[in-house]
């Protein structure tokens, strides 16, 4: 019999699988689609701390910034030359205010952030124009964290299921998830298109799809698809160097506001194309393309880089991202079914989060170390997990 079934095969649930393969178990990962074709397809590959305040979120992510170099380096090892290289690049990030508004407010949340372990460098218009010499000219202030990172999440995500595969991991596509299969009040295994499977543990990692889900398990969670787009210029010189963003997009990113909000996020890529975001908007699972939000995501990327406005186009798509709404990713056992787990809501994060998210994961799950507090992450107690009626009930 399977030990564990991980229900997802994004780069979450990639990590995990890999993380309780590695460490022994029996591990079954199913998703109803190919591999890598949700959110983890449809994202810009972020590894950041610098988008992050004080808190629990960001102790995870200068957790999960510590262990990929770790993480890229025995994926290289483990699968070779051969395999597509993972692209991680330790790029740095650069964030600017273009107003008098907004400059204080940018560098007093860098000072915040140095004092919870960020490596956060105000710079002058000179030293930002030194790091990205092609940036608008119009800066109030700047700021580098050259901890910032990047990986292409599709060839990252397939790593480390090949990883897992290598583990003995299995891994089913065209698998639905019909329901749950619950005895004695534990969760024991679940329903599918393909029939049933039983395992002593189900892991939920399927990303903005993770409520739908959850419900058909019988223990719902309030995880939202919040909606995203994204351009893509053809290939060009590289021009520019970081991960570039204008301060805007730390509110975004924090804000639970479900209209369209959208800020600059530009950075080249490997291949020599300019990835140019980003929206955000709270709209259901509506895959729509709205030309006058790429509109506006193009007119803020000009601000920022003037020499956009000649880049030409070589498309644009969209994804979801796992929201919740304290903005903190759901990690742990489910207090109301024994045998369920979680590891979803990460919402933007979720590429550079997933290989430390996988960690905490397996500590809860079959125990060890954690890397961080694995307390704020939980389920319990968290306004996004659905009360059980019967609860108050005794």
């Amino acid at each position: 019999m399977t030990e564990i079934i991980v229900i997802g095969a994004g780069i979450v649930g990639a990590a995990c699988a890999r993380t309780l393969a590695r460490r022994g178990h029996r591990v079954l990962v199913v998703d109803r689609g190919p591999t890598m074709t949700g959110t983890s397809a449809s994202c810009e590959g972020n590894l950041l701390v610098s988008d992050k305040g004080p808190g629990a979120e960001l102790e995870l992510a200068l957790a999960a910034n510590a262990c990929w170099p770790d993480v890229v380096a025995e994926l290289a090892d483990e699968l070779g030359e051969s395999f597509p290289a993972v692209e991680f690049e330790k790029k740095g990030g650069l964030v600017v205010a273009t107003t008098e508004a907004g400059a204080q407010p940018l560098i007093d949340f860098a000072a915040e952030q140095r004092a919870a372990g960020v490596d956060a460098r105000v710079v002058t218009a000179q030293e930002a124009h030194e790091l990205e010499p092609d940036l608008t000219p119009d800066l109030t202030a700047a700021v580098y964290y050259p901890q910032d990172c990047q990986v292409q999440p599709v060839a990252a995500g397939e790593a480390l299921l090949a990883s897992a595969r290598r583990a003995g991991a299995e891994v089913r596509t065209g698998v639905e998830v019909l329901g749950g299969i619950v005895r004695d009040d534990r969760l024991v295994g679940i329903t599918t298109t393909r029939g049933d499977l039983t395992a002593d543990a189900v892991v939920l990692a399927a990303g903005p799809w993770s409520g739908e889900v959850s419900e058909r398990i019988g223990a719902p969670v309030l995880v939202r698809p919040r909606r995203g787009m994204v351009l893509v210029t053809t290939r060009m010189p590289h021009r520019i160097f970081h991960k570039v963003y204008d301060g805007d997009y730390v509110g975004a990113t924090q804000s639970a506001d479900a209209a369209l909000q959208t800020s600059s996020v530009v950075e080249s890529t490997a291949a020599g194309t300019v990835l140019i975001g980003s929206s955000r908007e709270q709209v259901g699972f509506d895959p729509s393309i709205r030309v006058e939000v790429l509109r506006e995501i193009a007119r803020k990327a000009v601000a920022l880089f003037p020499f956009l406005a000649a880049a030409p186009v070589m498309r644009a798509y969209g994804g979801f991202r796992p929201y919740l709404d304290d903005h903190l990713p759901l990690i742990g056992q489910d207090p109301r079914l024994r045998g369920l787990w979680h590891a979803s809501g990460h919402e933007g994060a979720g590429i550079g989060l997933s290989v430390v998210t996988a960690q905490l994961l397996a500590a809860d799950l079959l125990g060890g170390p954690a890397p961080v507090d694995p307390t704020p992450f939980r389920p319990s107690g968290r306004p996004l997990a659905v009360p059980d009626p019967k609860a108050g009930a005794a």
